[in-house]
Order: C-alpha cells, then sequence, then structure tokens
C-alpha cells in the first residue's frame, strides 16, 4: 500500500500549487514504510518526468499522477498525459467535479448542465489515453452515485477509461460503499483507500476519515472484492486529517439533485450513521499549528499503515 497526497493536506495547502507533487510524496512514503505515490505534478516538463522515474526506479515504488480532464485546449492534456508515461506512471486519476456536488448546486438542471460539461471533456480525452495507452481513471468523487458512474462507463467502453475508486467517497451521496466497490472494481485501475467514521446530525450527518480499522467499512471485503477483480490494484492510503465534513442529507438543497432517489437510500444511509459506534473521536485539526497537524497525519498515517499490513494483506 502506498500513500495519496490528501494523506499529508498540511504540506499539499501550503504549497504554491496547493498539490503535493508525486515526487515529494514519494520522499513521504519512504518516511513511513509505503510501497508507493498516488500524487499529483506542477512541473509538467520532461525533464521533471524522468528526475521521478530515476527516483521511482530507486525506491522500486509505484507512481500514479493525478491530473485534470482536457479544458479548452486538448494539447495541454496530451501534454500531460506524456509527461505522465515518462514519470513512469500506471495509470492516471481525474474528477470531473473539483467540490462535492450537494453543495455546488442547487436545481437538478444545474447538474444536469455540469454532467453536459463533463462528458465533453471524457469524450475529448478518451483518444487521447487511447492513444498514448495510458489508463485514465474517473474518481466517484462525491459527484457520480454508483450506478450513474457505470452507465458513464459502460457508454465509453474502453480498456484505457475507468476508475478511481475512492472506498468511502459514496456515502456522501447515499450509497452503500460495500456496494459501490463491487460495482465499481472491475472498472478499477487505481484505489484512494480509506475507512470512514460517521455521526449523526440535525441536518444529516458528519462524515470523516479516520485510521484503517477504526471505522464503519468492511476493510477486508473490499480488499477481496477489488484484488479479485483487478488483481494488480495499487491501494494509496487516503487518511485525510481535517475537520467532520457535513452531509446534509436531510434539507431541501441537498435533495435538489437527487430527483430519482428514492426514500430508502436515505432510511438505510441514516440507519448505518446509528448503527456505527465509535472508538473514538472523529479527527479535528480546529486550532492546530501546521507542526501539531503534520504530527497527527503521520501519527494516523502509520497507524493505518500498520493495520493494512496486520489485518488486510497489504504489505509493502
Amino acid at each position: 500500500m502506498g500513500l495519496s497526497a490528501d494523506s499529508f493536506q498540511s504540506i499539499r495547502f501550503s504549497s504554491p500549487h496547493r498539490l503535493l507533487e508525486v515526487d515529494r510524496l514519494m520522499a513521504l512514503a519512504a518516511s513511513v514504510g509505503a510501497a508507493g505515490a498516488h500524487g499529483g505534478m506542477t512541473e509538467i516538463d520532461f525533464d521533471w518526468a524522468r528526475r521521478t522515474r530515476r527516483m521511482k526506479e530507486e525506491l522500486d515504488m509505484y507512481v500514479e499522477i493525478q491530473t485534470f480532464l482536457p479544458r479548452e485546449d486538448p494539447a495541454v492534456f496530451e501534454h500531460a498525459v506524456k509527461v505522465a508515461k515518462e514519470a513512469g506512471a500506471s495509470s492516471l486519476r481525474v474528477v470531473c467535479l473539483l467540490g462535492r456536488r450537494y453543495e455546488m448546486f442547487d436545481s437538478l438542471a444545474a447538474w444536469k448542465e455540469a454532467v453536459a460539461s463533463f462528458h465533453r471533456q471524457i469524450e475529448t480525452a478518451v483518444p487521447i489515453v487511447e492513444r498514448h495507452k495510458m489508463r485514465l481513471g474517473i474518481e466517484n468523487h462525491k459527484d457520480w452515485r454508483v450506478d450513474e458512474q457505470v452507465k458513464l462507463l459502460e457508454q465509453y467502453s474502453s480498456e484505457y477509461v475507468g476508475v478511481s475508486l475512492d472506498t468511502g467517497n459514496n456515502l456522501s451521496v447515499l450509497d452503500d460503499p460495500m456496494e459501490t466497490v463491487e460495482k465499481l472494481a472491475p472498472y478499477t485501475f487505481n484505489v484512494h483507500f480509506k475507512d470512514m467514521g460517521v455521526e449523526e446530525t440535525p441536518t444529516g450527518f458528519h462524515l470523516s476519515e479516520v485510521p484503517l480499522g477504526d471505522g464503519m467499512l468492511d476493510l477486508k471485503r473490499m480488499v477481496e472484492t477489488i484484488q479479485r477483480a483487478r488483481p494488480d490494484v495499487h491501494f494509496s492510503l487516503e487518511m485525510i486529517t481535517r475537520d467532520p465534513l457535513n452531509v446534509p442529507c436531510v434539507t431541501d438543497r441537498y435533495w435538489s439533485t437527487f430527483g430519482d432517489v428514492c426514500g430508502l437510500a436515505l432510511a438505510q444511509t441514516l440507519q448505518r450513521v446509528r448503527d456505527y459506534r465509535p472508538s473514538r473521536p472523529l479527527p479535528t485539526i480546529a486550532g492546530l499549528s501546521f507542526d501539531e497537524r503534520y504530527a497527527l497525519e503521520r501519527a494516523l498515517v502509520t497507524r493505518s499503515i500498520d493495520y493494512a499490513c496486520e489485518h488486510l494483506g497489504l504489505g509493502v
């Protein structure tokens, strides 16, 4: 198991580009005993790529790179694909939406307009990643519900377009986490691996990443399901240390983009929340200095790596 960039948000958000470059992330991964890096790139040039590949080979790590779907100029995206390939990346990760569906839209029409834009970007990306034989994983990023994402993948039906599978995000859109993994595993190119803690609130629930083994997810079954479908996939820990996220799933605005979701999904999600009994309070960072936040991140990352090695068969 390796690391995703958001496992060290203190460093990521203090950088000028608000990205944690994959080469810097490899150094962090080596320091905590992780096996690879799933991070960004800010120097999108071939000199950087060659340096990164040398570092990857010296550390004997895997590399997966986060980038963006094509916008105005497809050549920019194609250049990023070439640089990522030269750096030794086995796959890419992109998101359609940079925020959360239920926070960014207040009508179904606005969501559908955004979906049309996503499709234009994906349509542009498909021939490029096919030409360069680079696997492109689209993350389930608190935007698509699982059946919507499966439909999208079936529509494009390319061996180079699949999923960057986040094991916890779909809780926020009222999907069953295990069902999400089962449905997306066959399409998975890379994994943001996490456990989740929850806490009921008057408007819905709080959602937090917690150290592996402390949360509500059936991690062992998830690992087995993904490995059975995609034996070569890498698991990158995404232990995000932050204040809990608010999922206001019993408010009118939340439901404005979920017109086809039945009440059963809400009832089952709230029951999962009520059934969860946390062994510790959800992590928070309010009031912490940079050094305190970084120390807490390292402690929670290390606990998660130890758990993955001891209980999940994800040793380096």
